[in-house]
């Protein structure tokens, strides 16, 4: 458990040392594809049968529209500041009607929060 604990704040400081260490470019990324848990959730679980969700306050409260997004933050997450960086749109969850055509091919967000490798992972926020 500690090396894991370890393992992630040392791959929080290298990417955080990397985003704001690196020359600014000037060409925007061409896409950017978001995986993970309730850390990166941009609001996947807004649209699936769960318990597990961020859609009421005080989720949001710091977000620029001041409303619940899904995301497990009272603001932006970390994929949201990587895409100010890069230069794109914060990604849409997967799962987001909004989410068809030109959009998919500059990014989506895949994370989930509860999500795990095992079948039996987040079977607690099951309905």
């Amino acid at each position: 458990m500690h090396i894991l604990l370890l393992t992630s704040i040392y791959l929080s400081a290298a990417l955080w040392g990397t985003l704001f260490l690196m020359p600014q470019q000037t060409n925007a990324a061409r896409a950017f594809y978001v995986f993970g848990d309730s850390l990166v959730d941009s609001g996947n679980n807004n649209y699936l049968v769960t318990t597990a969700r961020a859609d009421s306050p005080p989720y949001g409260i710091d977000y620029p529209t001041g409303r619940p997004t899904g995301r497990f933050s009272n603001g932006l997450n970390l994929p949201d500041i990587i895409s100010e960086q890069i230069g794109s749109e914060p990604t849409l969850p997967i799962l987001s009607p909004e989410l068809t055509g030109e959009k998919l091919l500059v990014g989506a967000n895949f994370a989930s929060a509860g999500i795990g490798i095992l079948n039996d992972t987040g079977v607690q926020f099951r309905l």
